[in-house]
């Protein structure tokens, strides 16, 4: 992160840029917690294939160990009809935030830097590049 940030040059605001790149994809947040996963996308009938791809991995930030293997291709495989959008805030809305950041630690690092920040004041400008 701090090479991405040095490549934006000395004269952008470091201090209100805190990248987060993902190491996979979205839907690998969606793994951690797969009863509510299975549940927020009407799906309780595969929380124990959902369970079963998530144990395979130490967090599901992991989750990714082919072309075919990454998390929004394995949700593909049991619902054809997954839709990113749709299906992703669903099950994202069900898992909440707090299960994320327990199973998933670079996610909750990045979370905990933004939370980190100094609070701008509203009538100073800042939010507008001013």
């Amino acid at each position: 992160m701090d090479s991405i940030q040095q490549d934006m040059g000395p004269s952008f605001n470091q201090c209100r840029f805190v990248p987060y790149v993902m190491m996979h994809e979205f839907e690998a947040l969606l793994f951690s917690d797969c009863a509510a996963f299975g549940s927020g996308i009407a799906r309780a009938d595969l929380i124990a294939d959902l369970t079963q791809i998530r144990e395979s991995f130490t967090t599901p930030e992991e989750i990714d160990d082919s072309p075919q293997g990454a998390p929004s291709k394995r949700i593909m495989s049991l619902v054809p009809e997954y839709e990113k959008p749709l299906f992703g805030n669903l099950a994202a809305l069900e898992i909440g935030i707090q299960a994320m950041r327990s199973e998933c630690p670079q996610f909750n690092n990045w979370l905990r830097r933004l939370e980190c920040l100094p609070e701008q004041s509203s009538g100073s400008g800042q939010e507008n590049g001013a």
